[in-house]
């Protein structure tokens, strides 16, 4: 049984899977912890770092010209290898042009790369979910969605944990640039794999690529609630976890500490919280785990009010990320398993796009004031609203389930 196992983990396009993970998930801290970093330690005021959460629009607008890789090939490599390639050629250059950059004496263009950086990654995102779901096969899709998950885990922690640590020792621009040179990651793995076929083909008209996916998910019952599910679901955590970074050098923490307990450790808690998220959603189903798990982020969310009374300490920072990261792990699994199962698998790409697209604005519209509000109301307060703010998504979920 666990040889016939490895054998399904170790065949190509499983590794694919896991590299594409990894090249999606690295640029995403890029423009969020280690700018936040970078500006903090810059002298920038709270408050225009808390505006630079909106450079993540494109993460939530990406369903927008995601039909364009739908209908449209370009001249190389394939339909979907072809857009990738460029796309991530394109994120290595805007990661190096915004480490060039000087956050204290030009925050206007710091903001301008670090837009460029999640435009091309959102896109790249797009085509990376595309591909996924043609080069797999039905009984290969669940066990090659996890490995794409685990690679973006481990991207994220080279650029969050791994960044923040250079960033003791290194410059800043030498950090980002380093960072552009591991995108190379992708670049190869693009350029080696194979092109999915592609037995449905592409949309015969643009019409059909843009109206189609929205057309097939607006006809079913209780569309808008669904929506508003999405969009408030992790609102609370998202807000919270937008201000953590300068909360955490507040409190008089090293980047190397942030960097090994919060996003080290966090990383592996993380990890557990997802695979225990999973064992608990075959025993409870979606609903009652979804929840549970939307119960406890709230209460992990509490967990920074507590540190900021209490004051500095890794023993009781690291017990509030490792419940704060376990919690989000199940959260996001329920999470993620839920935005798969509303999607038609012939518009996939789209649908999915424009489901994670709303996934993620909380994290950039509803983030944007939270440096007025800590300044406004300070960090214990802060917390306590953002736990209150998981509430509404609670009451969508509870009125889904009865229309249901």
């Amino acid at each position: 049984m666990s040889q016939g196992f490895l054998k399904a983990i170790w065949t190509p396009r499983m590794l694919v899977s896991l590299l594409m993970g990894f090249a999606c998930g690295l640029p995403l801290l890029l423009t969020i912890s280690i700018l936040q970093a970078w500006m903090k330690e810059s002298g920038l005021d709270i408050k225009v770092i808390g505006l630079f959460s909106l450079v993540g629009l494109p993460y939530t607008l990406k369903f927008l010209w995601a039909p364009v890789m739908d209908r449209f090939t370009l001249p190389f490599l394939g339909r979907r290898r072809g857009w990738m390639l460029l796309f991530q050629l394109m994120l290595m250059l805007a990661i190096a042009a915004l480490g060039l950059t000087n956050p204290l004496a030009s925050p206007v263009l710091v903001a301008l790369a670090a837009f460029m950086v999640t435009f091309f990654s959102a896109s790249q995102d797009i085509v990376v979910d595309a591909y996924r779901r043609e080069d797999l096969s039905d009984l290969e899709l669940g066990l090659g969605s996890s490995l794409y998950v685990n690679g973006y885990r481990v991207g994220m922690l080279l650029a969050g944990s791994g960044g923040l640590i250079m960033a003791d020792h290194l410059s800043y621009r030498l950090v980002y640039l380093l960072l552009a040179a591991a995108m190379l990651v992708g670049v190869i793995t693009t350029s080696l794999c194979r092109e999915p076929e592609h037995s449905h083909g592409a949309p015969s008209t643009f019409k059909e690529a843009v109206v189609g996916p929205f057309v097939d998910y607006f006809s079913r019952r209780g569309a808008l609630l669904l929506l508003a599910f999405i969009l408030f679901y992790k609102i609370g955590d998202q807000m919270a976890s937008t201000m953590t970074m300068p909360f955490y050098l507040d409190l008089g923490f090293t980047k190397t500490e942030i960097g090994t307990v919060v996003k080290l450790f966090g990383f592996w808690a993380t990890i557990g919280g997802g695979l225990l998220g999973g064992v608990i959603l075959l025993r409870l189903g979606i609903y009652r785990s979804l929840w549970i798990f939307g119960i406890l982020q709230a209460i992990s969310t509490a967990g920074f009010a507590l540190l900021a009374n209490v004051g500095g300490g890794l023993s009781l920072l690291a017990a509030v990320i490792a419940f704060e990261n376990l919690s989000g792990g199940m959260g996001t699994a329920a999470y993620v398993a839920y935005m798969a199962s509303l999607t038609n698998k012939k518009f996939t790409a789209t649908q999915y796009a424009l489901l994670s697209s709303l996934m993620g604005i909380p994290r950039v519209l509803a983030s944007a004031p939270t440096g007025f509000v800590v300044s406004a109301l300070g960090w214990n307060s802060f917390f306590i609203f953002c736990t209150f703010a998981a509430l509404p998504g609670l009451l969508f979920l509870g009125w889904i389930r009865r229309g249901q």
